[in-house]
């Protein structure tokens, strides 16, 4: 134990030497700051070029350091401290780039309270497996404790309160940035440092990590944008003649089918990849493809964030247009929203979800319920010997349980599946290793790569495998059955793409997936077409011969020509025709209003207008001209 107390020993050194130690410190603080963030923005030189860059990436760690100081009076400890909370950040986005491609965003850190919620068990199989990272974690709380116990204060313990004050200032300051308060956004903006909304990656190079997080916090964290309702009444009030043609058609006759939809985690058809190009990893969806509809899927996530396709193919929303939306089952705050899943509903299907995986995760519970299904069947509803294959329920065991839920009377089902055997990480090991060892791989490919990539590959073959055998249980049934399958994101495999590139030419984040859409019992001739996620309700209830939702109708007329705009955040933006960025402005305001609730009046105001008018005036061409027509606005 010290013989002299602290204040004793802050006493030696003069005030001058108090204060250019905390300066020192300071400035250590900036560069190290860059030096671990590695953006060309907020380099050293950088400092000296364009101080606001790095000085802007720094602050809030100095703000945090600061009100440590106030209250700890313990320079070292202080410092070091605020640069060790804020090097976890940054290990976390190191994690996050090497299997996303894309950095931290404010809206992660939602995830921390899924953790408790089975978030732990399926992120801890994303951390270093090395040890160091850990040594270098309990070292620096070692000298943080070191600090605590033998460092000398710098700054009197009794100043008549102005050290609180200073210490309340400073941390006030610093809440203030985590909340997102506006006057913050004078220093974060894309005046005064660099801001690409639609590009996270280059933001967070030019201006830090920590600066973008600011940035894109200040920039969508503030609530919802406000729809353009002109431009949404002028694509209605055009659409509606055709809309009506929709509307008018005759429903279907006869039983309605059984749906049973597939969301398949992470498939992809690997033939995109350079050195694939004749690899045939999904035989089952390429033969049921010559009897169906299929075609590309644009999906708004990469690697994963799964419930944000789920988002888009349960609601019929595009998030595209909700760019506060990163995380929408975390974020939503309505208590009913309308879906697909109402809208078969009303037509007397009952709605079941089901996913072998803990129901709180991605407050899956909760989300449901506002989409309005009837039932939830989650992982603890499986029967017990259900089997894993890898770290996660095998998608076999799925199959079994979605035919265990199908009943042979009653009122027409929906079945919603959401598969996880192909969820990463893709290094553990799965049921029959020999197996996975067998898949060839693209030249270059080596090391952990190879054998992510192969074990990746090992599950996409069951995911397809149980796919036609879904497909031919169903066909065996007495009851009609229709399928929709469709992959949710490409997995997480950012050092194999790297390798071998895409044969399009694109990066990964511009990757689009595979859907399918097929009747068991009654194959028809094919039809290729590329859609998004969000378009594949208004595709399914097509098929089914439900035509009285003006939305899904709407979605149906107008979406293919913005289908291809669905993208993963980061990736770079498609050119776009002065037509397609006015549609796409024009559905901005359209599910704007639809997710407020203030769409459906402005609908059936749109069409009575246009029923009137038909009335009126005798039609001068067939119906088709008069969709044509509006389809050409």
């Amino acid at each position: 134990m010290p013989l002299t107390s602290p204040d004793i020993r802050s006493a030696r050194y003069p005030l001058g030497a108090r204060i250019a130690l905390v300066l020192a410190l300071a400035l250590a603080f900036v560069l190290l700051t860059g030096l671990v963030d590695g953006g060309v923005g907020v380099t050293t030189a950088q400092l000296l070029k364009q101080p606001r860059f790095p000085l802007a990436n720094a602050l809030p760690g100095l703000l945090l350091a600061g009100a440590l100081l106030a209250w700890t009076r313990r320079a070292w400890l202080s410092f070091g401290l605020a640069f060790t909370l804020q090097g976890l950040v940054y290990g976390v986005n190191v994690l996050k780039v090497a299997n996303l491609g894309t950095p931290l965003l404010p809206d992660d850190f939602r995830m921390i309270g899924q953790l408790r919620k089975g978030g732990m068990h399926l992120l801890a199989g994303y951390l270093p497996h090395s040890p160091w990272p850990y040594l270098a974690l309990l070292a620096a709380l070692a000298l943080v404790v070191l600090a605590w116990r033998y460092e000398p204060p710098v700054v009197p313990r009794h100043t008549g309160g102005k050290r609180l004050a200073a210490c309340g200032l400073l941390a006030a300051a610093f809440v203030s940035m985590l909340v997102g308060l506006s006057a913050w956004g004078r220093i974060y903006n894309a005046h005064v440092l660099w801001l690409e909304p639609w590009s996270a990656r280059v933001t967070t190079n030019h201006s830090g990590l920590i600066s973008s997080l600011m940035l894109f916090h200040l920039q969508y964290g503030g609530g919802h944008h406000k729809p353009d309702r002109a431009a949404a009444e002028q694509l209605i009030a055009q659409s509606a003649p055709a809309l009506q043609q929709v509307l008018r058609q005759p429903a279907a006759t006869g039983e309605l089918p059984d749906i049973v939809v597939v969301q398949s985690e992470s498939f992809f058809d690997p033939s995109i990849m350079h050195g694939y190009e004749h690899s045939n990893f999904a035989p089952n969806l390429r033969r049921l493809a010559r009897h169906g509809s299929s075609g590309k899927l644009h999906v708004p996530t990469f690697g994963g964030g799964t419930i944000r396709t789920e988002f888009e193919f349960l609601t019929g929303l595009s998030l595209r247009y909700f760019d506060n939306l990163q995380f929408p089952y975390l974020q939503m705050s309505h208590k009913s929203l309308p879906s697909l899943v109402r809208t078969l509903a009303s037509h007397g299907y009952s709605t079941l979800a089901l996913h072998g995986n803990d129901p709180a995760f991605w407050n899956r519970t909760t989300a449901f319920q506002a989409i309005g299904f009837d039932r939830f069947v989650s992982q603890s509803s499986f029967p017990p010997g259900a089997p894993n294959d890898g770290k996660y329920m095998a998608d076999s065991a799925m199959t079994d349980e979605i035919m265990t839920q199908l009943k042979d009377s009653g009122p027409p089902q929906f079945i919603f599946a959401i598969s996880i055997e192909a969820h990463g990480p893709y290094d553990i090991e799965p049921a029959h290793v020999a197996e996975r060892d067998a898949i060839p791989v693209p030249d270059g490919i080596t090391g952990r790569d190879k054998l992510e990539l192969q074990t990746y590959l090992y599950h996409l073959k069951h995911a397809d495998a149980e796919l036609g055998r879904l497909v031919k249980l169903l066909a065996k049934r007495d009851r009609p059955s229709v399928v929709l399958f469709y992959g949710d994101h490409l997995p997480a495999l950012s050092n194999s793409y790297h390798i071998t590139g895409f044969v399009d030419g694109s990066d990964m984040l511009s990757q689009a997936g595979v859907w399918l859409l097929v009747d068991p019992k009654r194959p028809s001739k094919p039809l290729q077409a590329d859609t998004a996620s969000w378009l594949l309700p208004g595709k399914l209830l097509a098929h089914l011969g439900i035509h009285d939702d003006p939305y899904f109708a709407l979605t149906e007329l107008v979406g293919p020509q913005i289908a291809a705009l669905t993208a993963a955040p980061g990736a770079p933006p498609r050119p776009q025709s002065d037509e397609q960025r006015q549609l796409d402005k024009a559905m901005a305001g359209v599910d704007q209003l639809r997710m407020g609730g203030k769409l459906e009046p402005m609908l059936a105001k749109a069409l009575a207008a246009a029923a009137t008018t038909q009335v009126v005036r005798a039609p001068s061409g067939p119906p088709a001209t008069e969709a044509q027509a509006a389809m050409a606005h």
